[in-house]
């Protein structure tokens, strides 16, 4: 019956593709959030009345931040070819597209770390503050803690663009399910294999979706 409605669709060829997908996503997800949370500390803790106030750091950082913001995600995949060569070796392949997708969305979720960070309660970290706490003391054990499920929010938000990013990185080889409907069904005018693929695209955003969300509010304790 499937074989009848997609002629072009092989299935073999479909699940690699879903692999791939996962793999661009998950790896880039996590160093994202690793890159996107320190960048998040950074700007807030250096803005007026942060525990680092620093004027100059907090424009140099927020000026990072919007400059790579500000790039289309397919035009820093092409200023990034020569690093990424460096890099992987490769500018084609799953591997080849993990620097990129990270730089594309580690300012996107620094921004979603900052306002989560900006949500705690002054009072609680002015309560640390006054019991005599260090910085690192108040960074891991009251902001980062108090802001978990805005974080986790935030991840979600940025693991579904990171999934749109894979799609658009498909198009220069990167593999996925953006690749395959590209190169397997567009140029070739196969349709049905462009709609395979779209429709397991949406279906990866609503599970990621689905998980942050359970995990955010597993994790509110309001």
């Amino acid at each position: 019956m499937l074989s009848e409605l997609f002629p072009n669709v092989k299935m073999e060829d479909i699940w690699t593709a879903i692999g791939e997908t996962f793999y661009m996503t998950l790896i880039s997800l996590a160093g994202t959030v690793v890159l996107g949370i320190l960048l998040g500390l950074l700007l807030f803790l250096t803005a007026k009345g942060g525990l680092w106030q620093n004027k100059i750091l907090n424009f140099l950082a927020a000026g990072l931040v919007n400059i790579f913001r500000a790039i289309p995600f397919i035009i820093l995949i092409l200023l990034l070819f020569p690093f990424t060569d460096f890099l992987i070796g490769t500018i084609r392949g799953p591997k080849a597209a993990l620097p990129a997708l990270i730089i594309g969305s580690a300012p996107f979720y620094a921004r979603l770390v900052e306002i989560g960070l900006k949500e705690v309660d002054k009072g609680v970290v002015e309560a640390a503050k006054a019991m005599g706490a260090k910085t690192h003391t108040i960074i891991f054990k009251v902001l980062i803690p108090e802001s978990i499920p805005a974080l986790v929010s935030g991840i979600t938000v940025t693991a579904i663009a990171l999934i749109g990013y894979t799609a658009v990185a498909g198009v220069i080889g990167a593999g996925g399910l953006g690749d395959f409907a590209y190169f397997y069904g567009f140029q070739r005018h196969d349709f049905d294999v462009v709609f395979v693929c779209t429709v397991l695209i949406v279906i990866i955003v609503f599970i990621f979706q689905f998980i942050g969300d359970y995990i955010a509010n597993k994790l509110d304790k309001r």
